[in-house]
């Protein structure tokens, strides 16, 4: 160590400065910060006196610079308080709180003249968020990022619903294991994907939802990822470290700052509660409010579209059967259509109709825009141009059809991975959306990046992302990213991005289905960023019925799949089977018709990853409550409450329940209805069945 560096060290020591400690508001965590020899800056948290993250470093390896890795000293240290209220544009209740005790450290390196940088750690009633700040200064100007070395030290070996590590999916089924049994299962976790990069025998995903043996619940994650690389996490098995992994671009960066800058927020949520975990507003706190003056034109919407006939194989996205072809060279005029063609106008009028009849604000079309016989894996980068309709596809007749019925047209831009051939027709592409009647739009990134070696989650993808939702909001357009990096709270600052796909949706039903535990961790990992598309509401579960050649099924209930639209929060929810099955089951699809996608208030009644959740929400504005409950493939009876309820006052319940010998591979489309009067001390018990669920709407009697 050099005689400067001890000299600062000791009047560090001396003024105090070299440990920090901070506690929680209601003190139940406490955080420490400090020194270890040679400067190198180290964290440590723990929840009700049990350790949660042991002495863990922090610092960022650097390619073009000297490191801010070590040789720190604290020149200061301030502890503030924090408490506000505020409203979010959409969400899950009217009012959150931001509650938070801050600590904000800066930290000098003698041997680097005129350099410092600044972490700022946030200690909320549920957990910890603390990010790297590079303030403008006289020797940090342009710097490139080699990696972040941010650990997570575990207390121990926790039961763990992972995802392997990659940087161009999250499209995996969740593993539950213990943390040392990771290494043995990643092989077996690594299914095909259209795009895919794993990095390590150990390398997990974000969100990283863990449970302790004694108890406690723990998620990893990140919130504010703005102008940088997605964090994954890279396990040592042998002492349960886990240290941040940054996706690298095409020559290997993790990442290009320039100061004033700061890193995403890194995020521990904390409690002994399954419960907590769900209702925590941590991530969306440590997001800025909304960047936009009015919001007005951001709706919730609930919608219908043309799309599982694709997904099934009853119908295609293509027009013919052409193997190549150019877009502004075939004229697909002169091309004999295949006859499965979905987006044609007749057969969107209908559902246009149906969405008019039953109260839908959206009908979603894909496949309406010549390319798509030639764009799947081609690394192709002039694929789409999102403005040209198939000859069968009328944009002016189906806008005027549509605004006749009060429905919106949902746009669909399935961008194939080509990022540039996006950008370069974005302003034409959603001047056509507005002059045509479209409000919102579901964009899509399937296939590797072109430009070729960057992936779904660098920073080069990260900035695009922003760059389609900002620019959608100059049109006034609501958006739906597909394929594109995992939320972190960004609907906060944004909330015109309703939501994103950023997991194995409902569409893996058809593709050799999803567990029947898949909905019960979703909550837990995937939707703690945001909320999610999953595109539920599948009443026939046979695929075949669609499609012969497909022996898929779905792995729920029909039951569960209206829980789903409790349970998965998402102001952007889809019914997605099709119009004709739903005419068979129009007393069940009265609770699709009749459930909120933005609420009030939300009280998580019963949870735990893996196995069940119970959520009860109320409508936004309305005298209403909406109650779902799903369980994994175990049966299992759910006690749900009604304490929420206004004391004194009657209400009617429609319980939709699993009948008594559903099961999601068996006997599906099994269930129930039945009403009872209740009231804030009514308590009711409902039977789900193996892969099952519950679903009940609660409104006031006249």
């Amino acid at each position: 160590m050099n005689k400067l560096l001890t000299i600062f060290m000791l009047l560090s020591t001396v003024l105090g400065l070299q440990a920090q400690e901070l506690s929680s508001p209601d003190k139940n965590l406490k955080f420490k910060f400090s020194l270890q020899d040679n400067g190198v800056p180290t964290y440590e948290l723990s929840y009700k006196n049990k350790p949660i993250i042991k002495s863990s470093k922090l610092g960022i390896e650097t390619k073009d610079v000297p490191s801010f890795l070590n040789g720190f000293v604290i020149s200061n240290a301030v502890q503030t308080s924090f408490d506000e209220s505020w409203n979010p544009v959409l969400g899950e209740q009217k009012t959150i709180r931001n509650h938070y005790n801050e600590l904000l450290v800066t930290l000098a390196q003698p041997s680097v003249k005129d350099r410092y940088i600044r972490i700022r750690f946030r200690l909320f009633d549920d957990g910890l968020g603390f990010r790297y700040e590079f303030p403008e200064q006289k020797n940090l100007s342009y710097f490139i990022i080699k990696e972040e070395k941010t650990q997570f030290a575990l207390a121990g070996d926790h039961k763990a619903f992972w995802l392997p590590g990659d940087f161009d999916t999250q499209e995996y089924s969740t593993v539950t294991s213990n943390l040392s049994e990771v290494r043995g299962k990643m092989k077996a976790a690594v299914t095909p994907n259209a795009s895919q990069t794993t990095f390590s025998p150990t390398g997990l995903q974000t969100p990283l939802m863990m449970k302790s043996k004694d108890g406690l619940y723990i998620n990893i994650h990140e919130a504010a990822l703005v102008d940088y690389s997605c964090m994954s996490l890279n396990l040592n098995d042998s002492n349960f470290v886990l240290e941040s992994f940054l996706t690298p671009d095409a020559i290997g960066d993790k990442g290009y700052l320039q100061a004033p800058a700061q890193s995403p927020w890194r995020t521990i949520i904390v409690s002994d509660k399954a419960t907590d975990i769900l209702a925590s507003k941590l991530i969306l706190n440590l997001n800025e409010p909304t960047k936009y003056a009015d919001v007005s034109w951001i709706k919730p919407v609930k919608y219908v579209g043309v799309w599982w006939e694709m997904i099934t194989g009853k119908s295609t996205w293509a027009y013919n059967d052409l193997e190549s072809v150019q877009l502004g060279v075939t004229d697909y005029s002169k091309t004999k259509p295949n006859g499965k063609h979905a987006a044609n106008t007749q057969h969107v009028k209908e559902y246009i109709d149906f969405a008019a009849a039953n109260g839908f604000d959206a009908v979603l079309v894909e496949g309406w825009n010549e390319g798509w016989e030639d764009w799947f894996g081609k690394t192709k980068d002039y694929v789409f141009d999102f403005i040209t309709p198939y000859p069968d596809f009328d944009v002016q007749e189906l806008h005027r059809y549509a605004a006749s019925k009060n429905v919106k047209m949902m746009m669909h831009h399935e961008t194939s991975g080509s990022v540039r051939n996006y950008e370069r027709h974005m302003d034409d592409a959603y001047k056509f959306m507005i002059d045509n009647g479209y409000n919102s739009v579901k964009s899509g990134y399937v296939g590797n990046i072109i430009p070729r070696g960057e992936h779904h989650y660098g920073q080069w993808l990260v900035n695009h992302y922003l760059y389609a939702i900002t620019k959608a909001a100059d049109y006034k357009i609501m958006v739906n990213a597909h394929e594109a990096v995992r939320p972190t709270g960004l609907n906060r600052t944004y909330p015109n991005l309703l939501a994103n796909e950023s997991a194995r949706g409902t569409e893996y039903e058809s593709f050799g289905g999803n567990n029947p535990d898949h909905t019960t961790i979703l909550p837990f990992t995937r939707l703690m960023g945001g909320p999610m598309d999953y595109t539920p509401g599948i009443f026939q579960t046979k695929i075949s019925a669609y499609n012969p050649e497909n022996t898929s099924f779905v792995h729920s209930t029909l039951v569960h799949q209206l829980a789903l639209y409790v349970t998965m929060y998402s102001p952007l929810q889809m019914a997605a089977d099709l119009p004709e099955t739903y005419a068979k089951f129009m007393d069940a699809f009265q609770f699709i018709k009749d459930v909120a996608a933005d609420w009030d208030e939300t009280v998580i009644l019963e949870a735990e990853p893996g196995d069940y959740i119970s959520i009860a929400r109320k409508a936004k504005n309305k005298d209403e409550w909406y109650i779902g409950s799903i369980t994994d493939e175990n049966p299992r009876t759910a006690t749900i409450t009604f304490e929420y309820l206004p004391k004194g006052k009657n209400y009617e319940a429609v319980i939709y329940a699993d009948g008594k010998t559903a099961s999601y591979d068996k006997n599906p489309q099994s269930y129930t209805i039945r009403k009872m009067k209740i009231n804030s001390k009514t308590k009711v018990k409902v039977n789900l069945a193996s892969g099952g669920g519950a679903a009940i709407s609660v409104k006031p009697i006249k």
